[in-house]
C-alpha cells in the first residue's frame, strides 16, 4: 500500500475515533484536496486488504475494526464517548486500540440477556465467553456473516 493509503486510513480512523462515524470518501477528499476516484481507490485497496468493511457495492464505510460505522449489539463507552463494534471481539479491541478503560455494553446474541463486561485496569472483567461460529482462518470469507 502507498503512503496515499496510509494517510486515507489515518483519516477514517482519526475520524471514527472522534466523531464516531466513518468519513465519506468526499469527506476524505476534501480534507486531503485530494480526487474523490482516488480516495474511492483507496476505499477500495484497505477493504480488500481487509483493513476495512464497505458496504457491499458501495464505497461507505460499514466497519474499520474494531470500530462499526454503523449501530450493533456491541456498544463500548470510555469516558462518555460511546463507539459500536462489528463484533464481541472487536468490542475489547476498541478499548485496547485507545489504551483505555471500558465499559462494553452487549446481549448474548443466543438469550439476548445484558453481558456485564468491560475492561478495568488494562484487562478484561466481567463474565461471559465468546463464541466463534467460524473458524478464524475462515473469517473473510464472509466477514458479515463472521
Amino acid at each position: 500500500m502507498s503512503s496515499f493509503h496510509d494517510t486515507v486510513r489515518e483519516a477514517i480512523y482519526s475520524t471514527i475515533v472522534s466523531t464516531g462515524a466513518a468519513p465519506s470518501a468526499a469527506d476524505v477528499a476534501g480534507l486531503h484536496g485530494a480526487d474523490i476516484r482516488d480516495v474511492e481507490a483507496a476505499f477500495r485497496a484497505l477493504a480488500d486488504g481487509h483493513v476495512i468493511v464497505l458496504h457491499p457495492a458501495t464505497h461507505d464505510i460499514a466497519w474499520a475494526p474494531p470500530f462499526s460505522a454503523v449501530p450493533t449489539r456491541y456498544r463500548v463507552r470510555i469516558a462518555g464517548t460511546t463507539w459500536h463494534a462489528p463484533c464481541a471481539w472487536d468490542a475489547f479491541g476498541i478499548p485496547a486500540a485507545l489504551h483505555a478503560d471500558a465499559v462494553v455494553e452487549a446481549t448474548c446474541a443466543w438469550s439476548d440477556e445484558a453481558l456485564d463486561c468491560g475492561v478495568v485496569n488494562g484487562r478484561a472483567s466481567g463474565h461471559g465467553v465468546i463464541h466463534l461460529l467460524v473458524p478464524a482462518a475462515h473469517f473473510w470469507d464472509d466477514i458479515f456473516f463472521t
